[in-house]
């Protein structure tokens, strides 16, 4: 009898941690009503395939300008993100730069039934940077990226292997990616941060999706990177990104650190007016 119980106990826990391992890389899809046209600006509503045949939805926002910068979201949101994305899009465009912005796979309206949580999602921003160049030549001479969280994962990786990429601000970024991952059970689906060992197995069956050294890449970038952490961020902690800096200023003498005090992903909303001055200076900088 015990051992029956045992064995059903075993079997719950498995279907348990399989099904919370499916939730992880199927989040919900986060769709606004809002568009560029409610911040005073026209657009096009575009298309983008990547190299996996995965189709991306996103806008093209044109201003009168030769440099384009790509915002890119987080887990478990999109470019309709009103905290952090809308109010991104919204300075970029004031600032007179042009707008490329879409949702990564398996969020918002794009296709791709997973995501990768920053794996595969390179593979967008490679796609849109093609797209960007391949339509907008003109308007494309500089291309800057921001991320948010993985859209800072992301953007870091791309500071790496897309050429045409001049510059970028990595926003929250998960240097290393387990232990954002354990934290992320209980900040996400509030549960026992232990758990992500046994969930990780089942989240990279169902995606595809594979671990990545993010740490490496601060031994390969070497393009202007803004870098900004907070100290009440709950997934990313202040110290990780600090080793990430650190190693890369080795290497890097355009790499920038700055700490706040606001929580993951949040800088802009707590301190917009700081955010918006350091983020033009370096854009203004690097972007010309």
């Amino acid at each position: 009898m015990i051992t029956e119980i045992l064995v059903a106990a075993l079997v719950f826990f498995l279907i348990f941690i399989a099904f919370v391992g499916y939730k992880m890389v199927k989040p919900p899809r986060i769709v606004g009503n809002w568009t560029p046209k409610d911040l005073g600006f026209e657009y096009k509503d575009i298309e983008i395939i990547t190299e996996d045949n995965v189709k991306l939805d996103g806008w093209w926002i044109e201003n009168d300008s030769d440099k384009t910068v790509i915002p890119l979201h987080g887990y478990i949101s999109s470019r309709w993100a009103e905290h952090y994305m809308k109010p991104t899009i919204e300075f970029l465009l004031e600032e007179g730069y042009n707008v490329l912005v879409f949702d990564f796979r398996g969020h918002g309206k794009s296709g791709g039934k997973y995501t990768t949580v920053g794996d595969k999602e390179i593979l967008d921003l490679k796609a849109a940077v093609k797209w960007l160049r391949n339509n907008y030549p003109e308007k494309s001479k500089r291309i800057g990226v921001i991320g948010f969280s993985m859209g800072a994962l992301v953007a870091i990786r791309g500071l790496s292997e897309v050429e045409e990429i001049c510059c970028g601000v990595a926003d929250s970024p998960p240097i290393y990616f387990d232990k954002t991952g354990a934290r992320g059970m209980k900040y996400f689906a509030k549960l026992p941060a232990w758990l992500y060992l046994f969930v990780k197995p089942f989240s990279e069956i169902f995606s595809g999706g594979r671990t990545m050294n993010v740490l490496d890449y601060a031994n390969k970038i070497r393009k202007p990177l803004l870098l900004i952490i907070g100290r009440k961020d709950l997934l990313v902690e202040v110290g990780e990104v600090q080793e990430f800096y650190e190693r890369n200023k080795k290497i890097n003498p355009n790499v920038e650190l700055w700490v706040t005090d606001a929580p993951h992903v949040r800088t802009i909303q707590v301190s917009p007016e700081a955010w918006k001055s350091r983020v033009r200076q370096f854009l203004k900088r690097w972007m010309g």
